[in-house]
């Protein structure tokens, strides 16, 4: 059965006087701008009435057309074991998990590969109901190529009690990364705004309309071509650690999107970033109390630090 496209339409901001159509498309309608360029590739975009292309200019009052495209189809999860998913806390309100690298927190859109909802679900954990349909008892998450310390949901109150602990940064989130480099300070504060890279839809980057993005850093270690760093978050934005120490030029050592040396990466036998969440701390949503858990490096970035800190020596 067809179904009638959504059209919708805006007049563009005088701000926006001579800004490319792409450009004014992210804008207005808060796509990113690849996004908007294949719109208007595909012939779905009018300005005034007549089809325009990406890099055609906007004047003032004009009115922008766009087809928006089709929403994503609704993703499922699907109960899987998940290979090397350790259970570190498990109560009535929540369960604890160690993440491994390669897993993402719950489905979505073009991910076929393993998650922690599917894993919890295959092991027989009945999780809260609360949050999307695809992401139940998820309050916060770990990229794909990160792993670590994560809590999951089981009761309702727990969900409602981590969401706002996590809102309002009452959590301690604790991370690890080596990073090429010397840091300048050693020790020191990034506070930049994060938004969606202007080019690439899968990257983040410091913008200036970004959201507000504060990350803490203290030396652990120093080696001759990288640091191995403590991380914590006052805010959790996608990417925020990769994205923050890439622009503070110290990528993660492995972290090939964000600019890391693959020379290096290779030689460390590496084939992600090195960051790994080793600590996590929380109000227990039965009763308040703080709870904290810790988690020990993976063999892959164990073996890598160890290979830098012997070049070292």
């Amino acid at each position: 059965m067809s179904t009638i496209p959504e059209i919708r339409a805006l007049p563009v901001p005088d701000g926006l006087e001579g800004e490319r159509v792409d450009a004014a498309i992210a804008r207005m309608f808060g796509f990113s701008r690849t996004k908007a360029a294949e719109l208007a590739a595909a012939g779905k975009v009018q300005l005034d009435g007549a089809e325009a292309g990406k890099s055609d200019r906007v004047t003032g009052g004009a009115w922008l057309e766009v087809e928006m495209p089709a929403p994503p189809a609704p993703v499922r999860v699907v109960a899987e074991p998940v290979e090397g998913m350790e259970i570190v806390h498990d109560d009535e309100d929540i369960v604890v998990i160690v993440k491994p690298v390669g897993v993402a927190a719950h489905p979505s859109p073009g991910w076929t590969g393993p998650t922690v909802i599917g894993g919890l679900a295959a092991a027989g954990y009945r999780i809260s109901t609360s949050g999307a349909a695809e992401r139940q008892g998820i309050v916060h998450r770990l990229d794909v190529g990160t792993s670590g310390l994560m809590v999951v949901a089981k009761s309702e109150r727990a969900y409602s009690h981590l969401k706002h602990q996590f809102r309002e940064r009452i959590t301690d989130k604790r991370y690890h990364a080596l990073v090429q480099g010397h840091p300048d300070p050693l020790s020191g504060t990034i506070d930049a705004p994060i938004g969606r890279h202007p080019q690439h839809d899968y990257k983040w980057a410091v913008t200036a309309d970004g959201k507000p993005s504060v990350t803490h850093y203290d030396l652990v270690e120093a080696f001759r071509a990288a640091s191995l760093l403590d991380i914590k978050l006052e805010t959790g934005r996608t990417h925020q650690i990769r994205v923050h120490m890439s622009a503070h030029r110290h990528p993660c050592v492995g972290d090939l999107t964000y600019g890391a040396d693959p020379t290096l990466a290779k030689r460390l036998r590496l084939t992600r970033q090195w960051l790994h969440a080793v600590r996590l701390g929380f109000e227990h949503p039965s009763d308040g109390r703080w709870v904290e858990f810790g988690s020990d490096y993976p063999e892959d970035l164990r073996h890598a630090l160890e290979t830098v800190r012997a070049e070292s020596a």
